[in-house]
This record gives structure tokens, C-alpha cells and sequence, in this order.
């Protein structure tokens, strides 16, 4: 059978077509993604009492210095007698300092840093009764029992580990007491780990027996 050719404005035609396919095939539109990254909330630590804090002046080594917090939330350096530090981040200590220094020094640029920290009530962790070295601990960011009863060295001989509770401060200023079972956890029962929140208190009871 013989195929007839195709005529002139056939061939013009599938000619456009083929260009119009080729451009659309080329050309990309932006799409927007509609997944948005999580962001994992920025904890600030907050400066207390006992904490050791180096102030470094730039261009001002006679006024850089390591000082620390006194009972009364107070530190003192060179050129300021006196300025409260408690209760506050590194980086609002170091924009007050700035303020203060502005007097005697043109445009200075502090940075605070927190060498040894205690931190306040509410950024402590504070274990108390049978551990082996009862004390208050600063809190750090997904802190748990278990790295709790490690900076304490664990359990005395007479600790009720069992009975073990966390005495915790809500939001609305209401107590919780949650019961942990820290001899299970120290004798290797993972599950009894929980999460500490910075103000818990740990209670160690001692064993009646």
C-alpha cells in the first residue's frame, strides 16, 4: 500500500506541536514546600547566686575580669561598684554592664560568661536525703534520674530508692510529687528514667529496715 506524503501545513503543524511540547517540557514552576522545620525552644541560663562569671571587655583588658556572684545576686568590677546579676541571661548582664560602663568608656562591647554556675532555685535540680553526695545541681538541657543519681554518686546503703519522689512545681504554682523508682533504675531497669525539669526535688527516704 502506498502511504501518501503528508502535505505542507501537516508538517507545519506537528512542527509547532513538537516545539510547543519541548518548551513545556523545560520549562519548572517553583513549588512552595509547606513542610516548616521544627524549632526546638532555646533554654537561656539564668545567672545565681555562687556562680563564677568572666567579663570580657573588648579593647579593655584592665577592665576585663572573673568575679563572683554574691549572696546578694551583686557582682562588682572595675569601674562599676555594684550591679545586679541574679535573675538575669549572660546576654542581659552584659547589655546592663554596657549601660553602666558607657559613662567612662566610648561604646563599649561586654560579653559575660559563666566559668563555674550554680544558677537560681529555678535552673537547679536539688537532690536531698539518701544519695551519696546530696546537693543542687544545675539543670541542663534533657537531663534525667539517671545522669541525676550519677553527678550524686547513687544511692546509700540505707536509701528506699523505691520510694524515691520528685517534688515538682507547675505553672500555675502547684505542687506535683511523682513517685521513681530509683533502686530499679540503678540495678539496670531503663524504663523507671524520666525527664527533670529545672526546679525539680528529688527526695531520697531512708529504708526503715
Amino acid at each position: 500500500m502506498q502511504v501518501k506524503p503528508l502535505s505542507r501545513k501537516c508538517v507545519i503543524w506537528l512542527m509547532m506541536a513538537a516545539g510547543l511540547l519541548l518548551l513545556g517540557g523545560c520549562s519548572t514552576t517553583p513549588v512552595a514546600s509547606t513542610r516548616s522545620a521544627a524549632t526546638p525552644p532555646v533554654e537561656h541560663y539564668i545567672i545565681g547566686p555562687g556562680d563564677s562569671l568572666e567579663v570580657f571587655v573588648r579593647d579593655n583588658p584592665n577592665l576585663t575580669t572573673t568575679v563572683p556572684v554574691r549572696p546578694d545576686g551583686r557582682i562588682s568590677i572595675p569601674l562599676v561598684q555594684s550591679i545586679m546579676a541574679a535573675g538575669k541571661t549572660p546576654e542581659n548582664l552584659a547589655g546592663d554592664i554596657e549601660k553602666a560602663l558607657s559613662r567612662y568608656v566610648r561604646a563599649p562591647l561586654v560579653t559575660v560568661i559563666v566559668k563555674n554556675f550554680v544558677g537560681s532555685y529555678s535552673q537547679q535540680v536539688r537532690v536531698v536525703g539518701q544519695a551519696a553526695k546530696p546537693e543542687a545541681l544545675p539543670y541542663r538541657s534533657g537531663m534525667t534520674v539517671l545522669d541525676v543519681m550519677i553527678d550524686v554518686g547513687g544511692l546509700t546503703k540505707f536509701a528506699a530508692g523505691n520510694s524515691a519522689k520528685i517534688i515538682r512545681r507547675l505553672p500555675d504554682g502547684k505542687e506535683q510529687t511523682i513517685p521513681v523508682r530509683l533502686g530499679d533504675l540503678m540495678d539496670g531497669a531503663i524504663k523507671h528514667n524520666m525527664v527533670m525539669h529545672p526546679g525539680d526535688i528529688l527526695i531520697i527516704p531512708q529504708s526503715l529496715f
